[in-house]
């Protein structure tokens, strides 16, 4: 199925540009399978998530998560039955337990630390399709990572509503998963790819 949109997709823009370089193509290609994937997934985790009443909680873990993915990037599954399972895993099981657990306010001072230190040791974590080549951008994008995080554990904490200050912590916590070198390589995907190239930059 994503295979056929890809191609009647990919198909409609080549007859509508002939100028196309093979680079274009891929990055195509690789845009038009990023969307298919994410959106097949996000309508089947919102459907799960209706129907197990967690709607409001699943979105706003979504969002949270989105935000921090948007500076420390992470692994993508080679498959997408991988990615709807991890992605079920985190958007479905996460939530419920933002909701029934209680993280006691001294733990949540403990944790401050070592989540900030993990952002600030494995953010940006890139992928074969889009490695981070210019190390100022890495830079940036870890400073942002970690800002993000803070600001994120800050809120975790003073914030009263308890799925809220949980969600907080978890979406850094899903964000960390994802950056993990050992996740790279459950999912058979190569660490750190911007060593591949030159960073003259």
């Amino acid at each position: 199925m994503k295979q056929k949109f890809v191609d009647k997709c990919m198909s409609i823009i080549r007859n509508n540009n002939k100028n196309l370089t093979s680079r274009d193509i891929d990055k195509f290609r690789y845009g038009l399978e990023g969307f298919y994937l994410n959106t097949t997934k996000i309508v089947f985790i919102v459907i799960v998530s209706l129907i197990l009443g967690i709607f409001k909680e699943t979105i706003l873990l979504l969002f949270l998560f989105n935000i921090i993915r948007f500076t420390g990037f992470g692994v993508h599954a080679r498959k997408s039955l991988h990615c709807l399972v991890s992605s079920t895993i985190f958007f479905i099981g996460f939530p419920l337990i933002c909701i029934y657990a209680k993280i006691p306010l001294l733990i949540k001072y403990i944790i401050i630390l070592p989540l900030i230190l993990m952002f600030g040791i494995l953010a940006p974590a890139d992928t074969e399709k889009r490695p981070l080549i210019h190390k100022k951008r890495r830079i940036i994008y870890k400073v942002l990572s970690v800002i993000i995080a803070i600001v994120y554990l800050v809120l975790s904490i003073l914030t009263k509503n308890n799925t809220l200050s949980n969600c907080f912590i978890f979406s850094l916590i899903i964000q960390i998963i994802v950056m993990l070198p050992i996740t790279y390589k459950i999912f058979g995907v190569n660490y750190n790819n911007y060593k591949q190239y030159e960073t003259n930059f």
